[in-house]
């Protein structure tokens, strides 16, 4: 057998720039490498792994379903699909437009997949009302997936160079700015599609008026209201989903990341039935979504979140977080933080460096953390992580800011 080639080389593909580290296993907020060292993870694979890695009732479910049956198709039912669709209406419905009794779901498996489907069924919404030509209004600086049509509507150049001809009918707009949202809306105008809290931008927290403003355009109009709510929902911000935080009920929520409680990919859009009922037999699909194996962790994800123990969890460890950074901006180590829940963007002063180079400290630390822009980086720890592992943390975070800046 060949030698394995090392990280970053070989016949992988260059499009990640990963920090230097190799993970061989993994347990709740810590992972270890393949010299044997352990760090702390406070990213959660982009909340992917909102319940830690290897949750002992995720584990289990999915074991337990590998002995049974993994895969079937949609081209047959199998036991869990309709038991998975009514738990996840269940727990995200009465957050919904309609409640919990109106709602509906497709199942798919990644969170770009799932904004696909909300911008087809909103599109073929329209088309069902007699728009032929929709218009999407989505907002700066947003992040949604890289497909070649969530690409088409991003901001990042980087995201879209040497992509094109992208697709048409999107229309972008000031995140935040709901005046402009409102002068984007016309007669092709079907839905307003937006990150209820923008994760890849830096953590970036709307005033609190704006998704009830949102909310208000979206009724006056006759239009639908979508959330994409693949990073911050599920209780990251320390609510089901973080338009909860306002009160605010979209018409679709997009749903992924933490729905695979980081062992599968699972995602599914959730929202009204007289929506989701424009998709019939062969106009959408997906041979993988919802498929047995899916059904059962996300199941078990389900049950996990049903309780609000995860949520009240995140909400008064953020709480925590969120003054442990006010800390340090009061000290002048940091020049910015936001947030919500278990989830904060931090700005680091480009006089001491850019995220990555904090990044790169805290990971000579034994600390895993991921910037994003500039010199911003994002923390986004498992909602399970213990206080003390927090501090620890937040400890090595105001050390490397101290001591080497």
């Amino acid at each position: 057998m060949a030698a394995a080639a090392a990280p970053g080389t070989g016949r992988l593909a260059p499009n990640y720039a990963p920090l230097p580290v190799t993970i061989a296993t993994a347990d709740g907020s810590w992972v270890t490498d393949t010299a044997g060292r352990r760090y702390l993870d406070l990213l959660a694979g982009y909340s992917a792994l909102n319940f830690g890695h290897r949750h002992p009732a995720l584990v289990a479910a999915a074991h337990d379903q590998l002995d049974r049956v993994t895969l079937t198709s949609r081209a047959f039912t199998h036991d869990l699909l309709d038991p998975f669709a009514e738990a996840l209406c269940g727990l995200v419905g009465p957050s919904v437009a309609g409640g919990a009794a109106e709602s509906m779901m497709v199942p798919m498996n990644t969170g770009a997949e799932a904004v696909e489907t909300a911008i087809k069924a909103a599109r073929k919404w329209g088309a069902s009302r007699g728009i032929t030509s929709p218009t999407i209004i989505v907002a700066e600086n947003n992040f949604h997936g890289r497909t070649t049509t969530l690409v088409s509507f991003s901001t990042d150049d980087d995201a879209r160079a040497g992509y094109g001809p992208f697709t048409p009918g999107f229309r972008v707009v000031p995140f935040g700015d709901a005046a402009a949202v409102e002068a984007a809306i016309d007669s092709s105008t079907v839905a307003v599609l937006m990150e209820p809290i923008q994760g890849e931008a830096g953590v970036i927290v709307p005033a609190p008026g704006f998704w009830p403003s949102l909310r208000a355009l979206c009724d006056d109009a006759g239009i639908l209201l979508i959330a994409d709510e693949v990073q911050s929902g599920l209780g990251r911000t320390g609510t089901t989903l973080a338009c909860d935080l306002w009160n605010v009920r979209p018409d679709l929520v997009v749903l992924g990341k933490a729905l695979g409680g980081g062992i599968v990919p699972v995602s599914a859009v959730v929202g009204r039935s007289d929506v989701l009922g424009v998709f019939t037999p062969g106009t959408h699909g997906s041979t993988f979504g919802g498929n047995p194996l899916a059904c059962a962790v996300g199941l078990a994800v389900v049950d996990l979140l049903s309780t609000g123990d995860l949520q009240e969890r995140a909400s008064t460890l953020g709480d925590h977080l969120q003054a442990r950074l006010d800390d340090l901006v009061t000290e002048e180590l940091l020049v910015d933080v936001r947030g919500a829940g278990l989830w904060a963007g931090i700005d680091v002063d480009p006089a001491w460096g850019t995220g990555k180079q904090v990044c790169l400290a805290l990971l000579r630390r034994g600390v895993l953390a991921k910037d994003t822009h500039g010199s911003t980086l994002r923390l986004a720890p498992p909602l399970t992580i213990s206080v003390e592992d927090l501090d620890h943390g937040l400890d090595q975070l105001r050390d490397v800011l101290a001591e080497d800046g």
